[in-house]
């Protein structure tokens, strides 16, 4: 078929058991726009069964470019989506993760808009795709290689050891082809192998698909590799106006290195990286600034967010594995640490697990002999010798390595410790098996989100300001970038949600109507233009500038997104239309959820949320008696029969049934989704 703007035409489908490849056209899954639309549609069609296991061959999963794939797109270029139904979440849902680097713009440049893995196969395998020839190769040589050894060999083989910087030859005649570029490389290492249920799908150094457990999966294919290497173009309706754009963009929100006008009270300070988009500042920023390293970042971005260090050890890594062993020693060995999770492929955001054990280490709990047996040398806790062992015997299943493997979740039912230390505080994992990221008693955007969905949700770009802009400045002692009253009417405008008491985060407002339709917006913008479009939420929504070198705090959404998407694809989208798109995206996900056993009773939350007062300061925009402030928010919980009636409401706003929460059949044959609707019915799950 003919490519349109944005796509290269194809989609790559593998049957892992029978070693084919089979292509088909991507034009009937376009109006999904991309990533995780397009890979939720694609599992819906090849996924025969959806109620099947992680491990059982009948598991598809997928993964999907956008159009803004390997585009000048600024921080939207790099990103795939990958789907299927996962082995970490409890319970196994089908889910989502998704990476960036290299990966979108090659798979593209190799010839496909998105790849679906089917089957498995019946020894180790690993698949190259270079200029749409694909090819399986034995992988038992590689099987028992970390993600860094893995990526390096094949490097060799699809480059035939070309040296770095030289230009490398594609396919076998004088036309197929050169580029500079490395090819991009999709792997699992020794933790998946395994079956660890924490297990990441790795590129490059620090690029992850990792809350998730499709590792785990893909090991249970048989699937070590997936690699991609093209020379192919990538179709753009207005390439003048999307360059014209991104220069745009870069001027009024970019950081410029050369003259940095930041109306910030200290500009050099790593803290304000998180809401100025300064380049080279993450986790690692805080611990380890004295060490010689330069900013790295994906493949169009403009913010640079990860580090490259002298040494090579610890490139790109990010956030929780960052700081998994913020107690180390020294920081090289917290750096250390967290490399040696890379290439093991653990999943750096279950790295909170090692506090918890520790603390039962000190409770007499865990330990040689003890009720939860361990030899694991936690007398040496901080030390380099404590942290390769801790991190050893998760990959490989050692010691109560064999049970934190499964999950940290499903480790500390085991242990029978769950009620008690979830009551209690001390274990805060509040949905699905993911560690508490931000307080589900506060920041309900987040809670409410992760709880309708099926994962932690992961999603920054609100939490930037809500939180983090006052706290950070808090912590400096410095006054906040915005009052709140500012910071409200600002974000209300930028969403288009258009009313300030949206982002009200008091008593009343958590559980307020204004408050759910803020959470259907973030679900909405988040399946749609974060990631079905690959817009990384370290940038996108851009809802507020601090930067500007006019002062003016607009930021970029909701302007720039529906022009780019129309510079890119030619077509045009207004914002609302967008936000549609993705509670189309969102409905689908929640049918299949439904189909795989969802019911309205499994979405709450472990007794702490609703009887432990928070004893924290968590600054947050509240308003109350007619005023607006930061308040610090100490004692709150949340009300279990208030959050029930938060059920009831936010089901009716998304057009789901008020009763059970599944989506009802006028809502999805609206969204055009009348053989899902004949699904659900045929399984029982359509009231009435």
């Amino acid at each position: 078929m003919q490519a349109t703007g944005g796509y290269v035409g194809h989609i790559l489908v593998l049957d892992m058991t029978a070693k084919t490849a089979e292509v088909i056209d991507t034009d009937p899954y376009e109006q999904w726009g991309g990533g995780h639309g397009m890979g939720s549609a694609l599992f819906w069609d090849y996924c025969k069964d959806k109620t099947v296991g992680p491990f059982d061959p009948g598991n598809v999963v997928t993964i999907s470019s956008n159009p803004f794939s390997g585009t000048p797109v600024p921080s939207s270029s790099a990103r795939v989506e990958i789907q299927g139904i996962g082995s970490f979440p409890d319970p196994e849902w089908f889910t989502r993760s998704s990476m960036g680097g290299r990966v979108g713009g090659m798979m593209k440049a190799a010839g496909f808009d998105a790849t679906v893995i089917t089957g498995a196969a019946d020894g180790p395998v690993w698949v190259s795709v270079v200029n749409g020839a694909v090819e399986f190769h034995d992988a038992n040589e590689l099987w028992g290689l970390d993600t860094a050894q893995t990526q390096e060999r094949i490097w060799g083989w699809m480059s035939k050891d070309t040296p770095d910087g030289e230009w490398y030859e594609v396919g076998a005649g004088r036309d197929g082809g050169r580029t500079t570029q490395k090819p991009a490389v999709m792997c699992i290492g020794p933790a998946a192998e395994h079956g660890g249920r924490t297990a990441t799908i790795t590129h490059d150094a620090g690029h992850h698909a990792g809350q998730s457990g499709l590792g785990a999966v893909w090991a249970s294919k048989n699937l070590k590799a997936l690699a991609f290497l093209g020379t192919g173009s990538i179709p753009v309706a207005d390439p003048a106006g999307l360059i014209a754009l991104r220069i745009e963009f870069q001027k009024k929100f970019g950081y410029n290195v050369d003259d940095p006008i930041l109306e910030t009270p200290d500009p050099d300070n790593a803290y304000y990286g998180f809401i100025t988009r300064h380049p080279g500042f993450n986790g690692i920023s805080w611990n380890a600034r004295d060490m010689i390293s330069r900013p790295y970042g994906c493949q169009g971005c403009i913010r640079m967010c990860r580090h490259n260090f002298d040494d090579g050890v610890g490139n790109a890594i990010m956030c929780a594995a960052s700081l998994f062993y913020s107690v180390a020693d020294s920081k090289k060995d917290q750096i250390r640490a967290a490399d040696l999770m890379n290439k093991l492929g653990l999943n750096g955001f279950e790295s909170h697990l090692v506090s918890y054990c520790r603390n039962l280490y000190k409770m007499g709990v865990l330990g040689p002999g003890k009720q939860i047996d361990s030899n694991l040398p936690f007398e040496r806790f901080g030390t380099w010798e404590f942290a390769e062992a801790f991190i050893h015997a998760i990959a490989y299943r050692e010691d109560i390595g064999d049970d934190l493997a499964e999950g940290s979740m499903r480790a500390v039912k085991k242990w029978g410790r769950w009620e008690e230390d979830s009551a209690s505080g001390l274990f805060t994992y509040p949905q699905w098996g993911y560690f508490q990221h931000y307080d589900p008693r506060l920041e309900v955007e987040w809670s409410y989100g992760s709880i309708f969905g099926e994962r932690d949700i992961n999603e920054h770009g609100l939490n930037w300001h809500i939180y983090w802009m006052p706290l950070i400045t808090a912590m400096v002692g410095e006054e906040p970038l915005l009052s709140a009253e500012e910071l409200a009417n600002q974000l209300a405008a930028s969403t288009g949600l258009g009313d300030p008491l949206c982002f009200n985060y008091s008593e009343e407002g958590i559980y307020s109507d204004e408050k759910l339709k803020c959470v259907s917006w973030h679900r909405h913008y988040g399946r749609f233009w974060t990631q079905s479009m690959g817009m990384c939420d370290w940038v996108w929504p851009y809802l507020v500038s601090y930067a500007s070198p006019d002062g003016d705090k607009t930021g970029a959404t909701p302007e720039y997104e529906p022009r780019m998407y129309k510079a890119v694809t030619g077509k045009d989208i207004t914002y609302e239309e967008s936000l549609e798109a993705g509670h189309r995206a969102f409905t689908l996900d929640r049918s299949i959820w439904y189909l795989q056993g969802r019911s309205r009773e499994q979405e709450t939350f472990p007794n702490y949320v609703f009887d432990l007062p928070t004893d924290a300061p968590y600054p947050l925009p509240v308003y109350k008696d007619g005023a607006w402030s930061f308040d610090l928010n100490l004692g709150r919980t949340l009300d279990r029969d208030r959050f029930e009636d938060v059920k009831t409401r936010f089901y009716t706003l998304e057009g789901w049934d008020p009763e059970t929460g599944c989506p009802t059949r006028e809502t999805l044959e609206s969204f055009g989704l009348g053989d899902v609707a004949d699904a659900l019915d045929q399984a029982g799950k359509l009231k009435g």
